[in-house]
């Protein structure tokens, strides 16, 4: 079954709410109906109703029970509930009246709704850039118990065949620690995308055949990783023929169980995460799914400022696939 038609037949009918900032964006509107109509999502779209219904009219679009949330005519009671929601929830970090200013932006406002209960889940980005996404969901949102940083990851999928990239998206730089944490998130992401994760930590070494700080690295975070999550393959540090052909590992890995066959592969910092998924998307022919941000307590996506509404609807189905 295809990636989407699978997310699909899991989310249908489970009224997953999702909150979408930008909701004068035509792109937004196009994929919130088009979620409404195939009984997907509830979308609620946050901006000027007049303006929203212009986009609409302007391109033929149906926004029959969609909601509609205007942040700058909100009832009283209602803001001043999300306000010492905030404050508390910052505690002693953010003042009434930061908290104030920040619900008057709309993703923090959306944050907030998700964090509140009132929302599922959050996609935004389509006309922001990353950090007016990232930063309100981990500053109010944050990490899940024991995970201290959120990562992005991308499904890899050509044909009948789908791997998990990660980190390819967010951190610069990762220590042992975040990195071993890094696979252990991976392997729960790719059981959303019915991916069996068998993790490779990936390196320019394989079991020792080369030296080096960043070897090191690896080795330990390979170890971090296998703790934390016991029952599930994770193996390294391999190198990236190791990791996946049966006739390399034969002589590089013998008797791992996750080289030869690895359907996760968690790179050791952002530079080489974004390389290899580009030159995977680009050489390989892969459709790059993503980024899907994980570590978080509660999901929210963030689009790519380029995307267009087919790109919106599946980020959605992504999101509302988290929230369940």
């Amino acid at each position: 079954m295809d990636l989407f038609d699978s997310l699909k037949a899991k989310i249908n009918g489970k009224n997953i709410k999702l909150v979408f900032p930008e909701g004068e964006d035509p792109r937004i509107v196009e994929a919130a109906s088009r979620l409404k109509k195939d009984h997907l999502v509830e979308p609620t779209l946050l901006g000027d109703p007049q303006a929203i219904k212009q986009v609409a009219d302007e391109n033929g679009i149906d926004l029959d029970g969609i909601t509609i949330i205007d942040i700058n005519n909100v009832d009283p009671a209602t803001f001043n509930q999300m306000v010492d929601s905030l404050v508390k929830r910052r505690n002693g970090k953010t003042d009434e009246k930061t908290a104030r200013e920040w619900l008057k932006d709309p993703n923090y406002f959306g944050t907030m709704m998700v964090y509140m209960g009132t929302v599922d889940g959050m996609v935004s980005g389509a006309a922001h850039p990353t950090g007016d996404t990232v930063r309100p969901a981990l500053q109010i949102i944050k990490t899940k118990p024991g995970v201290k940083l959120i990562s992005g990851a991308f499904v890899m999928q050509k044909g009948d065949t789908r791997y998990l990239f990660a980190d390819c998206a967010i951190n610069i730089e990762l220590d042992d620690q975040q990195l071993g944490e890094v696979a252990v998130e991976s392997a729960h992401t790719a059981r959303l995308f019915d991916i069996d994760p068998k993790v490779a930590l990936l390196s320019f070494s394989t079991k020792g055949s080369a030296k080096g700080p960043e070897v090191d690295k690896v080795q330990s975070a390979t170890k971090i990783a296998q703790r934390l999550d016991p029952d599930t393959p994770i193996d390294g540090e391999l190198q990236f023929d190791a990791s996946i052909v049966p006739s390399v590992t034969k002589s590089k890995a013998p008797g791992s169980d996750v080289a030869g066959q690895a359907t996760v592969f968690v790179f050791p910092e952002l530079q080489s995460g974004n390389i290899g998924y580009k030159i995977a998307q680009r050489l390989g022919g892969f459709e790059a799914i993503g980024p899907i941000l994980q570590g978080l307590n509660q999901p929210v996506s963030d689009l790519s400022r380029g995307c267009n509404a087919e790109d919106v609807y599946k980020v959605a189905i992504i999101t509302a696939t988290q929230a369940l």
